[in-house]
């Protein structure tokens, strides 16, 4: 087959189609974020749990609390995986929250389940870098459109092993988490929200690019559990992802997870999300599952 180089006649009418955007979201239920406020002012921290460099560790957190991951000492990325701690094939699906919401996510954005289920998991309640918006490469901060480091591509790309990547430290900690092994456990481990990643797509040859985060120390972004939710975060191995990653040149430092409990009567009306309605025959009749 040879292939077509030359444009053809109508070239510059097929370039100028109008875009459209693939979901309208107007009908999309969104956060109440004037109540959310109000709750964060009545939360009490219960817990917290510090994330070692290049490591990674589980956490558990109630619907109706909230969670914080925060950068306690140098510029620091983070790998982050959530599952309905009562059943991990509903975990967080960062291919649908970017076609719901945009590539980089912040304050009142929703993490979205995947297929069947499709509901909110967590609503980011606070981040203190949403200041950051879009700089002059088109480059964001929280992004899900990587889908994190893993042993795999580099082993593809640079024909050594790495044993540190997020996606190895996340089936570690995940299966400590389970009393079981990673080999076992590492199909659990999905596409991650990269907390504290400034990413975006070079314009020329569109191909995903990291800089520097602006993360520093205090700063942290923070969401309000609608499930019950079984977490992981890895602090990459690429510390603030400035240069490389999937190896111990880049400085790392810890992260941290703090859990707040809400005030009960705070969150009596609040709309918890139900798993999606669709009855899943899928035009087969008599095959409904709901």
């Amino acid at each position: 087959m040879t292939l077509r180089l030359t444009p053809p006649a109508d070239a510059a009418a097929r370039r100028s189609a109008k875009p459209v955007v693939v979901y309208p979201v107007g009908a999309l239920p969104k956060p109440d974020i004037t109540a959310l406020e109000a709750i964060r002012q009545k939360m009490v921290k219960q817990n917290e749990v510090i994330v070692p460099p290049r490591d990674a560790r589980t956490f558990r957190v109630k619907r109706g609390q909230f969670f914080r991951i925060v950068c306690v000492e140098g510029a620091q990325v983070g790998d982050l995986n959530l599952w309905n701690s009562h059943d991990l094939m509903e975990r967080f699906f960062s291919g649908k929250t970017r076609a719901l919401h945009a590539t980089h996510v912040s304050t009142g954005d929703r993490l979205w389940s995947t297929l069947p289920y499709l509901r909110s998991m967590a609503t980011i309640s606070h981040d203190t870098l949403g200041w950051y918006g879009w700089d002059e490469d088109g480059a964001g901060v929280h992004d899900v459109i990587g889908t994190r480091c893993d042993p795999y591509t580099n082993r593809l790309l640079s024909g050594s092993d790495y044993d540190r990547c997020c996606h190895s430290n996340l089936a570690r900690a995940l299966a400590t988490e389970l009393g079981s092994t990673p080999g076992a456990v590492e199909h659990h481990v999905h596409d991650v929200l990269n907390v504290f990643m400034c990413t975006g797509f070079t314009k020329g040859s569109h191909q995903y690019f990291m800089k520097a985060s602006p993360v520093r120390a205090g700063d942290f972004i923070e969401f309000f559990a609608e499930i019950d939710l079984l977490g992981a975060l890895s602090a990459c191995p690429g510390g603030d992802c400035s240069a490389t990653h999937s190896s111990d040149a880049a400085a790392c430092h810890p992260l941290k997870i703090e859990i707040f409990e809400s005030n009960p009567g705070s969150i009596a009306h609040w709309s918890w999300p139900s798993a999606s309605a669709y009855h899943r025959s899928h035009g087969t009749p008599g095959e409904e599952t709901r």
